[in-house]
């Protein structure tokens, strides 16, 4: 199945499941959700992968991003090519094991064998801000995945 068929059948069960149940304060159920077909342990992530993080920082300070902000470097934010606007994920160092946690509000990167660019400050963070480009593990969470309003968004 390709991941616009698996998109598609995760949006059609999250629109179910909200003509069902009753939605909890402050979640994300919507357009943006990635809903898991299975349930999974609090400890496992619905999406995870590895591979080349990179940033951006002073030259693309103030821009719109993808989802309509303002791009802020000191704010921890990120940029994916597919991960839904405002998903929270846990992104890693795999060789200092240094975590930040990251909001995706743009799209990106554009570089072959790169999957997340991350704002100066999660950069910083890592500590890849001196190194430029890091391996990395990116993490989602069905429990970081509230909603909290943010001025631009979708």
């Amino acid at each position: 199945m390709r991941r616009s068929e698996t998109f598609l059948v995760l949006r059609l069960l999250v629109d179910l499941a909200g003509c069902a149940t009753r939605k909890p304060e402050g979640a994300l159920l919507g357009p943006q959700a990635i809903i898991p077909s299975q349930p999974l342990e609090a400890s496992q992530p619905f999406f995870s992968e590895e591979g080349l993080a990179s940033w951006y920082g002073n030259t693309h300070q103030g821009r719109t991003t993808a989802n309509g902000e303002h791009f802020d470097q000191s704010a921890l934010t990120a940029a994916h090519p597919s991960l839904p606007f405002n998903t929270r994920v846990r992104v890693t160092d795999l060789k200092s094991g240094k975590s930040v946690m990251v909001r995706i509000n743009d799209r990106g990167p554009f570089l072959k064998g790169r999957i997340i660019d991350l704002s100066a400050a999660a950069a910083e963070t890592l500590g890849l801000a001196k190194n430029g480009v890091n391996k990395v593990q990116v993490d989602a969470f069905s429990a970081d995945q509230t909603q909290r309003p943010v001025s631009g968004s979708n």
